[in-house]
């Protein structure tokens, strides 16, 4: 069954319900031909941590169409037609990852990572959202565009098992926040714009549990 994705223009007003892979065919089009795309869809970017507050990031594989073989996001993904964002999330951690996910408030999350076994359920709060988040998108073929986002972050604590599903990406590697603001600023070019954004915008909240 085909995914189908709710299409926003970039105020935020639905404009239609459509395939996703017809979608993106046309927002391609829109870009080349006009420099700019003007319909955005809900995603959201996940941050995973373990209790010692080491990060860890996707490498995605040399061959994906868009960013290949840059250090990205845990992980991240598109809201489907009729799912919410915290559904989301749980769905990404369970089929991208392989572990359980509850999605709390801010306030339960603080009391919550404290007190429950994070080797069983990982747990996760909402950082912030930004409508109209600019996503840049390198090609294999060395060109760019750039894609607006209905974008959720959210960021979260794990410290049992992983088990990374998506076949076309290399992995999953594990940093300390100052071995991924180092290697970010001795090799750029080896990370995503995105995970370059997030690591700058949300670093209060990647520290280890007291």
């Amino acid at each position: 069954m085909k995914e189908l994705l709710e299409i926003y223009d970039l105020n935020e007003k639905l404009i239609k319900v459509e395939e996703r892979e017809k979608f993106y065919s046309e927002i391609k089009e829109e870009f080349a031909s006009k420099g700019k795309i003007t319909s955005q869809v809900k995603t959201v970017r996940i941050l995973l941590l373990n209790s010692k507050g080491r990060i860890y990031l996707q490498k995605r594989s040399k061959l994906k169409n868009e960013n290949p073989g840059l250090h990205d996001k845990t992980v991240g993904g598109h809201i489907p037609k009729g799912c919410t964002w915290k559904m989301g999330v749980i769905r990404e951690c369970s089929e991208e990852l392989g572990f359980p996910a509850a999605v709390l408030s801010p306030e339960e999350f603080d009391e919550a990572v404290r007190s429950i076994d994070l080797n069983v359920i990982g747990l996760f709060k909402k950082i912030d959202y930004i409508s109209n988040f600019e996503s840049m998108r390198l090609t294999k073929k060395g060109g760019k565009f750039i894609q607006p986002f209905m974008s959720a972050f959210y960021m979260g604590y794990y410290d049992g098992s992983i088990r990374f599903a998506d076949g076309e990406a290399s992995g999953i590697e594990v940093f300390s926040l100052e071995e991924l603001k180092d290697d970010i600023k001795n090799n750029p070019n080896g990370f995503t714009e995105d995970i370059k954004f997030m690591i700058k915008e949300y670093e209060k909240f990647l520290i280890p549990l007291k």
